[in-house]
């Protein structure tokens, strides 16, 4: 009796007992975590714990992957900044607006993809794009917390230009801040080697908020973080909205590569179903959240959905778990006030650093030159334009599709002649693009066999006929037969059947 693939959905909608642990475990995590990608996305720290508390339980019901944990992520954060600096100066309340505008129509992009079961758009990331653009991502998001962690405050605006001064001004460089993000770093990195579950990041925090605390630490600290739960968030600078098109666009397809990626792994390894649709659905319900609680976008965490499964989740509801764990922390947030901002900075860049892949990057050139330099130009763009990386984005995209299309574009062409005639056999993807070469390879062969008086179009080596193509088939066949010719078609793919059956049948007929 053949086991069905299908999911049981009584099983989905009941809770686990390893989903409160789970869930507990990657709240601890994820509070510092949310904070740091905050302050990477522009915005105050309280956000973070915000976007951190409400999406997950949000998207919990609406959720594909059992293990797949929502909230801020750095990729997403870096271009939330690269969207918003343009438009208000950071920190600002006008800022934080815009912030909950774009978390807003993001949730509505991805809820749409999802709804009208678009989801295969995830997929439609060139890798050689996607390895270009985060591996210059990792490293802008490190070069940007280069000033937190040595407790600098460079007069130089810019990521690159600013982290250049930070890095030849050694003077400046606060040392209790230095050791604190060296140490942090050191936990994270050396603890993933003994154990994913290692609690780095909570024992990096307790030792930053013990040292500022009992000892002369004069580095910038947390501070006051606002206490108590989010107000839902009405007033939208709707002005703006036009201005965040693009950007939105981005992050909504984007930024759902990472969890597309994640959920397609661990439901591969678990043998269970996953529906990108559904997923759209949930990440957009989730984004809807964050931006009714005040928040930016949000995404799906590789570090926090793999110690979610370490940890023993079971069900979509751990993620709920963990969102309501953050949740019930925010009055508590006091404890965190001499937290060292150099802890934060450290947090993110150990989070990052390991996304910078040159060694994979380089490695397309083995396979590809085109798609190598699709990924290096992607690259290269990213940190040339930061902070306008999304310009990166659409660029790398663009150059993607245009190196396809014009892989699609060459066809090969097979043709003989015996007792029967002239036979034609074209091979590769026949569309609006590249029928004009089959036309122009059909006449140089009349031409060079006047005596021809029968053609017999050989159709299976194509994969796939769009409408033009197939028109333009039935013109070549009206030419031929004027010509006093008889054509005849063979081997003609499934996929065309149904041109053939209505837009060529008259000629056949005829």
């Amino acid at each position: 009796m053949e086991r069905s693939t299908q999911p049981n959905k009584t099983k989905a909608l009941a809770i686990h007992p390893g989903d409160f642990l789970a869930g507990l475990s990657v709240a601890l995590l994820a509070i510092p975590q949310a904070m740091a990608y905050a302050g990477l996305a522009g915005m105050p720290a309280y956000t973070g714990l915000y976007v951190a508390a409400i999406p997950p339980i949000a998207a919990a019901y609406f959720a594909s992957s059992p293990y797949l944990q929502t909230g801020p992520v750095a990729l997403t954060a870096l271009l939330t900044f690269a969207v918003l600096s343009q438009l208000a100066h950071p920190g600002t309340a006008e800022y934080i607006g815009l912030a909950a505008l774009l978390a807003l129509m993001v949730g509505v992009a991805r809820l749409a993809v999802g709804l009208i079961r678009l989801g295969s758009v995830a997929y439609l990331m060139s890798q050689p794009m996607l390895i270009g653009f985060t591996s210059a991502a990792a490293i802008l998001i490190c070069f940007s917390q280069l000033s937190t962690v040595l407790g600098v405050q460079p007069p130089i605006d810019g990521v690159l230009p600013g982290s250049v001064w930070t890095l030849t001004h050694p003077s400046f460089w606060e040392w209790g801040s230095l050791i604190l993000s060296l140490l942090t770093v050191a936990l994270i990195q050396l603890g993933r080697r003994l154990h994913p579950l290692f609690p780095g990041v909570l024992i990096a925090v307790g030792i930053g908020v013990a040292y500022s605390h009992w000892w002369d630490y004069s580095g910038p600290i947390l501070g006051d973080v606002p206490t108590g739960f989010p107000s839902l968030h009405w007033d939208f600078p709707w002005a703006s909205l036009p201005a965040l098109l693009i950007g939105a666009g981005v992050i909504a397809i984007l930024g759902f590569a990472e969890p597309a990626s994640i959920a397609r792994t661990y439901a591969t390894q678990d043998r269970i179903p996953w529906d990108a649709n559904q997923e759209f659905v949930g990440q957009g319900v989730a984004n809807l959240a964050a931006a009714f609680a005040g928040g930016f976008p949000v995404g799906g965490s590789f570090s926090r959905s793999a110690a979610n499964r370490l940890a023993g989740a079971k069900t979509r509801w751990s993620g709920a778990i963990t969102g309501i764990v953050v949740l019930f922390f925010l009055p508590f947030t006091t404890v965190l006030r001499d937290l060292p901002q150099a802890v934060l900075g450290a947090i993110v860049i150990a989070t990052v650093m390991n996304l910078v892949r040159p060694r994979q990057l380089l490695g397309l050139l083995k396979y590809s030159r085109p798609q190598a330099a699709i990924g290096l130009l992607t690259f290269m763009l990213t940190l040339v334009l930061a902070p306008r990386i999304e310009i990166a984005v659409i660029i790398g995209v663009a150059l993607a599709v245009a190196h396809h299309l014009r892989r699609e574009q060459k066809l090969v062409f097979d043709h003989w002649t015996d007792a029967g005639g002239l036979h034609f056999k074209p091979q590769g993807v026949l569309w609006f693009g590249s029928a004009y070469t089959v036309e122009a390879e059909f006449a140089e062969l009349l031409a060079k066999h006047p005596e021809v008086t029968d053609v017999k179009l050989h159709l299976g080596g194509l994969g796939r006929i769009d409408l033009s193509a197939a028109i333009m088939f039935k013109q070549l066949m009206e030419d031929a037969k004027t010509a006093g010719m008889k054509v005849e078609l063979l081997d003609v793919p499934p996929m065309a059947k149904s041109w053939v059956d209505r837009v060529w049948q008259e000629e056949l007929e005829a």
